[in-house]
């Protein structure tokens, strides 16, 4: 699936394309799966500020799960025919997709369950570590619901943090069984926020781009310890603005061993067919997905 001009979720279609071939430390997918993700959406709508145009046609897609098919120069420890799931060096809305950074899948792992990881678990950890949550801190979580927020949050418990998570009415109960203790976003979560953590917060993370920056430094006292992943408002607030992926395979691999053992856990919203991928970016552009869209061959 491609598009060759900037536009709607209509502008992506099905074309034939030469399967890619494998650079030095490149492997080569038969994709099973590729997730959807916001970035997809926004490359696909209109040209991004300070990005040099991409060259057309492009296939969208950041992350795959599937079976090696073929390997680059110099890669170990992975041949043909294991099952694995990793960043995509080229678009992920393919038969075939090459990948630098991936991590082998266990038995059991479903590549739809899989796929789920390399963005928002890389997203989840690189932010946790810039803010420095330790045990017995409180860390609040704007969007604990989403994909990176949940699992943020469940890293976050795992270390002993106490993390408050905002949702909708309707996620609460998605919020809790992370470990969270839940509350609903909108008006009044400054006197919600602080009914639920008298002593007050030590570190906030905003997925949601949802203009919650305000909020979070009246929270906070100021700016210190405050990272958003979603909100280009950050620089005049004096917030940080958290963006560069640091795609690590080992880190990766820690994902998903713990997504097979049940120790993480990740919400797909829908699978749907590749050839639907203008409904999956219809559904992923509402916002409110309910948890990952990922896309099938």
């Amino acid at each position: 699936m491609v598009f060759e001009t900037f536009g709607g979720p209509e502008a992506l279609h099905p074309t034939e394309m030469s399967a890619p071939e494998p650079g030095a430390g490149q492997i080569r997918v038969r994709v099973e799966a590729a997730a959807v993700n916001g970035w997809d959406t926004k490359l696909r709508a209109a040209p991004i500020p300070g990005m040099r145009p991409p060259a057309f046609p492009v296939v969208p897609g950041l992350e795959v799960a599937g079976v090696v098919d073929a390997l680059g120069e110099g890669v170990t420890g992975v041949a043909p025919g294991d099952r694995v799931v990793g960043f995509a060096a080229t678009g992920g809305y393919a038969e075939l997709a090459l990948t630098r950074v991936f991590a082998l899948v266990p038995d059991g792992l479903a590549a739809t369950d899989a796929v789920t990881l390399p963005v928002a678990a890389e997203a989840a950890e690189r932010v946790l570590r810039r803010l420095d949550v330790r045990a017995g801190e409180t860390l609040l979580v704007h969007g604990a619901s989403g994909s990176v927020g949940e699992l943020a949050t469940q890293l976050a418990v795992r270390r002993g943090v106490r993390v408050v998570g905002t949702a909708s009415a309707a996620n609460q109960g998605r919020v809790a069984a992370l470990g969270a203790t839940p509350t609903t976003s909108g008006d009044g979560l400054v006197a919600r926020v602080q009914a639920l953590a008298p002593d007050g917060v030590d570190a906030v993370l905003d997925t949601t781009g949802a203009g919650v920056l305000p909020d979070s430094i009246m929270l906070r006292g100021g700016t210190d310890r405050i990272v958003t992943i979603a909100d280009d408002a950050a620089a005049g607030l004096g917030v940080e603005f958290s963006s560069r992926s640091e795609k690590d395979a080992g880190e990766l691999a820690d994902a998903v061993a713990a997504l097979a053992r049940g120790d993480l856990v990740t919400t797909v919203a829908a699978v749907l067919p590749l050839a639907d991928a203008p409904r999956a970016h219809a559904l992923v552009e509402t916002g409110h997905p309910g948890g990952k869209v990922v896309l099938v061959p």
